[in-house]
């Protein structure tokens, strides 16, 4: 049985879609959940509710308000107070092998809040360091997810595993980590192997020679359920133009010109950012004016991100966003338009820049 652990029940509505989400991808935890359920909204109350002990929704709702053990010692997370969550745990040991919503453990929770003296309190008593949620994800995920090489050797050394799957077939942390372009755990983890060997992976790590099965394991797409749906398929273009981006996130540039060669498409836009979007939002100056070298269109759109983030945007709205002057300046110079309007909010670049407070890059582009 499931733990809540929070009182709000927006929260829960969240998760619930979440679970949703993960079962119409096929994860093998989320559908075990539903079994017969239909895949609806309704379905997805009705799971997440009975996982926890209750009828329905309505009785879930009063069931969040009483206090809990396994609620106490998630709050000592969300304080980072490592003392006292050391405190409950003595006190209730089953604790550390206890489940949360949607299989979510005090290991997986207290990897959320990045701090590695909660998870070292919770391995000292126990838990599992490769316990799954019901998306496949683990301790390890997260720290892939949040670039933290420190916290991914700690699980590491206390055995964790790197094959493990998430959120689709091939969501390895070494993907997770790929995806996002946080070379440095990406780096750590192929020490214990590359998972899987794919083209996008070899790509993202610079070294095509590692894809050994290069269309094999690309399930895995999206981070979580605010990532539209996709559909991968082995299509030889879409490979390469997956990697391509892939390798562009994590600014590699030395495999640009072998996969142009073997037929990538400079401005494809696979799923959620071509190669000069992620370059130009990641930051990378080195990766972006190779692309734009290249041949890459400055003023080439694409989505990016969830479906309320990004449609219709261009690198420039990217970089904008996040306040890279030195890519601003580049994609300008290289004839990127400053006027063009994104598709959701019908925005610049410079009002992009506004809204994020990037006031240096809103006077650049305004000037």
């Amino acid at each position: 049985m499931w733990h809540p652990f929070r009182d709000d029940i927006e929260y829960y509505e969240e998760r619930a879609r979440g679970l949703l989400a993960s079962a119409w991808d096929g994860v093998p935890g989320a559908l075990e959940v539903f079994d017969d359920v239909p895949l609806t909204d309704e379905g997805a109350h009705t799971v997440l509710a009975q996982a926890h002990g209750c009828a329905d929704w309505k009785a879930f709702r009063a069931h969040i308000r009483k206090p809990r053990p396994f609620a106490r010692a998630y709050q000592a997370i969300e304080l980072q107070h490592p003392d006292e969550l050391k405190a409950i745990i003595t006190r209730d040991p089953w604790l550390v092998k206890a489940s949360g919503t949607n299989g979510n453990d005090l290991l997986g929770l207290s990897a959320a809040k990045c701090d590695e003296r909660l998870v070292r309190v919770l391995l000292d008593d126990g838990a599992d360091v490769n316990h799954q949620n019901v998306h496949g994800w683990t301790a390890l995920h997260q720290a892939a997810y949040k670039d933290l090489p420190q916290l991914a050797q700690l699980l590491l050394d206390r055995g964790a595993r790197t094959d493990l799957e998430a959120r689709g077939e091939g969501g390895t942390p070494l993907t997770i980590a790929l995806f996002w372009g946080n070379r440095q755990t990406a780096e750590l983890l192929t020490q214990h192997g590359v998972h899987p060997p794919n083209l996008r992976t070899a790509a993202g790590l610079g070294n095509l020679d590692l894809a050994t099965e290069p269309e094999a394991k690309r399930g895995y797409y999206r981070p979580h359920s605010g990532f539209p749906r996709w559909w991968p398929t082995n299509d030889p273009q879409e490979v390469l133009d997956e990697a391509l981006s892939w390798a562009a996130r994590n600014d590699r540039a030395e495999v640009f010109g072998d996969l142009l060669k073997r037929g990538a498409r400079i401005d494809a836009d696979v799923y959620r950012g071509t190669a000069l979007a992620w370059a130009a939002w990641r930051g990378l100056e080195n990766a972006t004016r190779a692309l734009l070298d290249l041949g890459a269109n400055p003023n080439q759109r694409t989505g990016f991100g969830g479906p309320m983030h990004g449609e219709g945007v261009t690198a420039l709205h990217l970089a904008a966003e996040r306040g890279h002057l030195p890519i601003i300046r580049m994609l300008l110079d290289a004839g990127a338009d400053r006027s063009i309007r994104d598709v959701n909010f019908e925005a610049t670049p410079a009002n992009w820049a506004g809204h994020n407070d990037q006031r240096e890059a809103q006077a650049l582009l305004s000037a």
